[in-house]
Formats: structure tokens, sequence, C-alpha cells
């Protein structure tokens, strides 16, 4: 099916929630742009300060006895920035996660390096330690199955930009797919460098197809400004580049 664009409906920015950019909305659905730093939902330690939240009283208008509501599809990694879909019925939330398979998602990624493979896929089977780190593995029978697929977009001196294509929806399987290539991350602390700045992963397109409508939807998120300076690093200001 050819990609077909949709007009979106955009809600006036001055009711946006902090550190979310809402990018549509209809009587189903709900698609934001996150800020790096902003979990997605809540955790032992953070309640309040998470998109899920914003978004609930948003949806509530403020009104705690409002019966609209929103349900979580997917996540982001907390340090991960882009594009995060929220259903707003039951019914849409149950579709969506039954087709999340299907639908098509694009992630940009700064990585420390030079690719040696400018475009290939990566498969491994993921599993989780018991320190909540994910790890390949070529056991079927301790992992999940995970396939990212990666091309070059640009290369300078000191890093490598990628669009990536996320094929399953493992946790952390981007980070850790990169890491094991020899090419983590940028400022990926957990699976790769301990230095400062933010992560340089965004999720940056998603096609869907709507739960109602069925219509074939497109929505992106243009890459955050830090992108467009770490890329512009050079010698001579590239301190925090891994030697």
């Amino acid at each position: 099916m050819p990609e077909k664009k949709t007009v979106l409906k955009v809600p006036s920015r001055r009711h946006w929630p902090r550190g979310i950019s809402i990018l549509h909305e209809d009587r189903d659905i709900l698609v934001i742009n996150k800020v790096s730093g902003l979990l997605t939902m809540g955790t032992d330690k953070v309640k309040e300060n998470t998109a899920y939240y914003l978004l609930q009283d948003y949806v509530r208008k403020g009104n705690r006895k409002s019966k609209n509501r929103i349900y979580i599809v997917h996540r982001l990694d907390r340090d991960t920035s882009g594009i995060i879909l929220f259903a707003k019925t039951p019914k849409a939330k149950h579709y969506l996660q039954d087709n999340w398979h299907s639908f098509s998602k694009t992630y940009y990624a700064i990585v420390h390096g030079s690719m040696k493979e400018k475009e290939s896929l990566i498969t491994s089977y993921l599993e989780e330690d018991s320190t909540f780190k994910m790890h390949s593995t070529s056991d079927d029978k301790k992992g999940k199955l995970a396939r990212t697929g990666y091309k070059v977009i640009k290369e300078t001196e000191f890093y490598s930009l990628l669009e990536v294509a996320l094929l399953t929806g493992r946790k952390n399987q981007i980070r850790v797919h990169l890491a094991d290539k020899g090419n983590p991350v940028f400022a990926d602390k957990r699976y790769g460098v301990k230095e400062k700045g933010k992560l340089a992963l965004h999720a940056a397109k998603l096609i869907i197809t709507h739960p109602h409508s069925k219509q074939q939807m497109i929505f992106e998120a243009k890459l955050p400004d830090y992108f467009d300076e770490l890329m512009k690093k050079t010698v001579t200001d590239g301190s925090n580049a891994r030697k």
C-alpha cells in the first residue's frame, strides 16, 4: 500500500502539557512527541512527571471526575525522545496492540565511530538479567527474537547518524544491538559510554492503520536540535568523543 499523507488535527499549543508536543488527537488516538528525560509511565519513585500522567490530566481537562482517559499502547525509554501513540478507548488500544507488529517504526540514532557495514540487519535473541539489563544471546530458549535494520545517513570524524528500522519491539533493542556492533548510541550510560549529553536516539516516524477509519496515517517528529549540534563537532571541540 503506498504511503498516504493525512491532514492531522493539532490542538492549540497553549494546552500542551510540559515536555510534550501533541502531533494528532481524535476520538480514538492521541499522538505525541516526547522530550528526552520524560518517562512514558510511572515508577515506584516517579508518579506524576510522566507522559501518561500529564496526558491523563490533559484529556480530563483538569476534572478528576471526568471519565475521559488514555491507554498505553507502547513505550519509549525515558531518555529516548520522539513519537508515542496512546489510545483513548479500550477498543482502540486492543486493535493497535494486536496490529503493532505490522506498523512501521523509524528511529534515528547517533552512534560512536564508523559502522563497518553501512547498511545491515542485526538479529539476536534478547534476554534480561537480574539487574534488568538486556543482553544478546544466540539461544532462542533464553531470549526473544529481536531484529533491527539500519543504514548510515551521515558520518563525521567522531560519529555516525543512522536511520533505524525497528522490526521487533524488545526492551532497549536498538541500544543493545548497536552496542553489540561496537558502536553504542551517544550518551547511552547503560550500554555504552558514560558522557555528558542527552541520549541520541529519537523515534522519528510511525505509520499505522487508524483503529476506527482503517486509514493509513503517517506521523513524523523532527530531530531534536542536539542531533545537529553533535554531528557538527570537530576535532577541536570533540572532547566527549570516544577514542
